[in-house]
């Protein structure tokens, strides 16, 4: 494994121009329509320099379009847009030249080897000639694909080509790097070895902002979460602190026909305590805090079990996790 501070470039600080930059990522009242739909409301966010920061949330919740906003792929209508000190859209070309992009849709040009992919991009990012080939040894050394540098794209795995992309946004060793949805449709065992790369690039001091739906993904990687629905941030923490806030530390589940879920709801919302209802089970959460009067009244078929991110996912936005 290289030293991952060698695919770093200068702190955040640095950047801009010799700007200091207080947060490496910063949107003010955003908004963005598409017709009569609003994707992005009023959107407040910001992400200091050197931390990783999830962006979680259902389909529809924002969470793409603020991504393609912060590349200025799209443009908003309303609020104010600063990455690394930048102004996006007006000055977003220098935007994009420090920050490493890495799609949810996998672009790869096919006809080229892992190495050549790099090798444009080193270019097209201007990486200086005399650091270029270093800058792809260090790229394919941290993806793990230095022994596959000369396979065409097209004969690499599905998780070779992930870890190819992600190594693709890093080649010019950007300050901040974009990832949207960067493990989605790969199996758990590739997952794992991406998230080894991302908790590196973490570890080594570049600001991180995941997209994903994997609630396991951002309780592992980020330092903090920011939870998204219709468009808006709804809630924000350290996983634990959004844990310990909304679903307790210990959550009942209880089972059995409709009728005798209703009955657990009921009670649990009189004594107002959240509930979770999956399926054929009824969740209530904060069980630590359940009296002994109503534990009697919802009865002792209750599993037990430590309270979760995705209990607080589903609390708060109503939706289910993938």
């Amino acid at each position: 494994m290289p030293n991952v501070e060698r695919m770093t470039v200068q702190r955040v600080e640095e950047t801009g121009g010799g700007r200091a930059v207080s947060a490496a990522i910063s949107l003010r009242g955003v908004v963005k329509r598409f017709g009569g739909f609003t994707a992005v409301d009023r959107l407040d966010l910001e992400v200091p320099a050197g931390s990783c920061l999830g962006l979680l949330g259902p389909n529809g919740a924002g969470k793409s379009t603020t991504m393609k906003l912060l590349t200025a792929q799209a443009r908003a209508d309303e609020g104010s847009i600063r990455v690394l000190g930048f102004e996006v859209p007006r000055e977003s070309k220098r935007a994009r030249a420090a920050m490493g992009v890495v799609p949810q849709q996998d672009n790869l040009d096919e006809e080229l080897t892992a190495r050549e992919n790099l090798e444009v991009f080193a270019h097209l990012y201007r990486v200086p000639r005399g650091r270029r080939r270093q800058a792809v040894d260090d790229a394919l050394a941290l993806a793990h694909l230095t022994e596959r540098q000369r396979t065409k794209v097209d004969d690499l795995s599905g998780g070779m080509r992930r870890r190819l992309l992600i190594a693709r946004g890093l080649v010019h060793r950007p300050a901040l790097v974009l990832l949207d949805e960067p493990t989605v449709g790969l199996d758990p065992q590739v997952r794992a070895e991406l998230w080894g790369l991302i908790d590196g690039l973490r570890a080594g001091g570049t600001t991180v902002l995941m997209s994903t739906h994997y609630i396991e993904e951002a309780e592992r990687l980020a330092d903090e979460c920011a939870l998204m629905s219709h468009g808006r941030v709804i809630a924000r923490g350290a996983p634990a602190e959004l844990v310990a806030a909304y679903a307790g530390e210990r959550v009942v589940e209880h089972y059995g026909p409709p009728d005798r879920l209703v009955e657990v709801e009921r009670l649990a919302h009189e004594a107002g305590l959240p509930t979770r209802r999956t399926g054929p089970s009824v969740s209530v959460l904060k069980a630590e805090t359940i009296p002994p009067s109503l534990d009697d009244l919802l009865g002792p078929d209750g599993v037990r079990r430590a309270a979760s991110l995705e209990d607080v996912f589903v609390v708060l936005t109503g939706e289910r996790v993938e």
